[in-house]
């Protein structure tokens, strides 16, 4: 039986990413964390809908260290400025998420782990670059039994390549929260303020269906 694991955040990347590898496993499951982020609700509520449609169960995992270490936007309420790098970045997110992957991995026998990490986003973030998947392959080798491989699916693709993913398969936005705000906060299902948010709107707009932009925002 082959089996991974996948980081799932809820967001544009995470669900292509299942949605690539969906039929290429007999068992996935899907990892959520939770680090107080302010859109946990919403998150969380995408990543139940999303795992409900593939049929593959999730995992909740409470960090609630990372929002005591950090101090920026994602988690302090009284910062609200998303529009830098270190106003949206969570220390060691990725590594350590995928390093907790790991350790279920050698636990339950997983072979592979899956992540959502991009082309466009590797330009701003260091975590979404080649080397730092194939460091965290090697990595594995001599911190785990299991010696699980990191496939990031959509590490080529753009922001537009995405979306136009999703056009071209017939998945319902609706599923997904890329948002860094909390929905109350806004009043709309995406905020189109924070770096997460223009990175989608811009998408959308060079996208094939530029008028999805009334339904996501």
């Amino acid at each position: 039986m082959s089996k991974a694991l996948i980081l799932l955040s809820g967001g544009l990347d995470s669900f292509v990413a299942l949605d690539i590898i969906s039929k290429k496993y007999d068992k996935i499951l899907a990892l959520f964390f939770n680090y107080s982020q302010k859109a946990y609700k919403e998150e969380r509520l995408a990543v139940e809908k999303i795992t409900e449609k593939y049929e593959i169960e999730f995992k909740e995992i409470n960090l609630p260290f990372l929002s005591e270490i950090t101090h920026n936007s994602l988690v302090a309420e009284d910062k609200n400025d998303f529009d830098k790098l270190e106003s949206v970045w969570i220390p060691n997110r990725n590594g350590l998420f995928l390093n907790i992957a790991s350790c279920y991995c050698d636990s339950y026998g997983y072979d592979d782990i899956v992540f959502g990490a991009n082309k466009e986003e590797s330009k701003s973030f260091s975590d979404n670059k080649d080397e730092f998947v194939e460091l965290a392959i090697n990595f594995f080798k001599y911190s785990t039994i299991k010696k699980p491989n990191v496939i990031a699916p959509c590490i080529n693709m753009t922001k537009i390549d995405l979306v136009n993913y999703l056009i071209d398969n017939d998945l319902n936005f609706s599923l997904i929260k890329s948002c860094y705000q909390d929905g109350k906060r806004t009043g709309k299902k995406h905020c189109n303020a924070c770096m997460s948010c223009r990175y989608l709107y811009e998408a959308i707009k060079n996208s094939k269906k530029p008028e999805l932009i009334k339904e996501v925002f």
